[in-house]
């Protein structure tokens, strides 16, 4: 297949591109490049070779960019709950408004498939029992309910000449050349690197279930060549029952795999944010999808790739790994100005 993916010097995208590839499939990426100032480490140019990409915003793209793609893989979005509090009216601007668009612009343009990275957080606040693609969303932050309103505008495009599938994503964590340490395992694998200590603030008690970004390439994988009639129209829940932990569970979980780290729990939270997943409908109702990591696979990854990288607290606490600090960086040093359009 020929597939135009939206965010692919992302956290997600670099690794995507690769995943695609050595399925076959040709890749054109497009990215703003926001966070190009990060680069954990390096990969070799050769394999997988990079593919061709638009240096474009998501919202100047044109239905003549989509031509002759078979599909559209978007991730491109204001990709966390703190940075989509910066700025809720630009928020709905880029990740509703924007992504819609993106959807009537490949329909329009002959594209057979979109796959839309949704987000598990549109949950909410679930209950103690494990919800479900059928159960409400309760979005509680203007990245989340962006996400429901894209589901809600994109889902009755769906044709049979325009395929449409949408992945709530448990939320990610691995290894990445554009390294995120503002998600939960992620960040506690850098602290316990960097300071052996990983303080909670709060109990750690709200639920959450997590997903390795191979995982989530493989769901995007398997959308990509699924039968149309197992996956148009449909919302699957990205991720394993196996892997809904409580927040100090993968505190608990990360200090086990880093030799020497203390870990210490506090009282209460602010965070109301706690929702168990069940993850039966991928399981059984995508073809070729299963779940191949786990939380303590993944510290252990990322225990690696930090030794073999030496990494200091500098560079984990370096702006372009954290999606709030770059793009608040880049609007103090006017780089980008008030709608996120870049100024050079």
């Amino acid at each position: 297949m020929k597939v135009f993916v939206t965010g692919v010097e992302g956290y997600i995208g670099c690794r995507l591109t690769a995943h695609l590839q050595s399925r076959g499939h040709d890749v054109l990426g497009l990215d703003t490049g926001f966070y190009r100032d990060g680069n954990l480490y390096s990969t070799p140019v050769a394999t997988p070779r990079m593919p061709a990409w638009l240096n474009k915003d998501l919202r100047r793209v044109s239905e003549a960019d989509l031509s002759g793609f078979d599909a559209v893989v978007h991730l491109a979005e204001l990709s966390n709950d703190p940075l989509g509090e910066n700025n809720p009216e630009l928020t709905f601007k880029i990740n509703h408004a924007g992504s819609v668009r993106l959807a009537q612009l490949a329909r329009k343009a002959g594209v057979k498939r979109f796959v839309y990275a949704s987000s598990c957080s549109v949950y909410g606040l679930g209950s103690q029992d494990a919800v479900t693609e059928d159960s409400p969303t309760n979005p509680q932050t203007s990245y989340a309910k962006c996400k429901v309103l894209v589901e809600q505008d994109v889902g009755p495009m769906a044709s049979s000449d325009f395929c449409v599938t949408f992945l709530r994503n448990a939320t990610a964590y691995g290894a990445s050349p554009r390294m995120r340490f503002d998600i939960v395992l992620n960040d506690l694998c850098g602290l316990a690197w960097t300071t052996k200590k990983i303080a909670l603030t709060s109990d750690g008690s709200p639920w959450r279930p997590i997903v390795h970004i191979e995982d989530i390439c493989q769901a995007i994988s398997c959308a990509l060549v699924a039968p149309a009639k197992h996956v148009n129209g449909e919302i699957f829940n990205v991720g394993s029952d196996a892997e809904n932990y409580r927040v100090r569970e993968i505190a608990q979980v990360v200090a086990d795999v880093f030799p020497g780290c203390e870990l210490t729990v506090g009282s209460g939270g602010a965070d109301n944010r706690s929702y168990r997943v069940s993850f039966a409908k991928i399981s059984t109702k995508l073809p070729g999808f299963k779940c191949d990591w786990t939380a303590r696979r993944g510290a252990e990854e990322l225990r690696d790739v930090f030794s073999r990288i030496e990494m200091s607290r500098d560079i984990f606490e370096f702006r372009a790994f954290t999606r709030l600090k770059q793009l608040r960086y880049l609007s103090r040093t006017q780089q980008i100005d008030e709608e996120f359009y870049w100024r050079f």
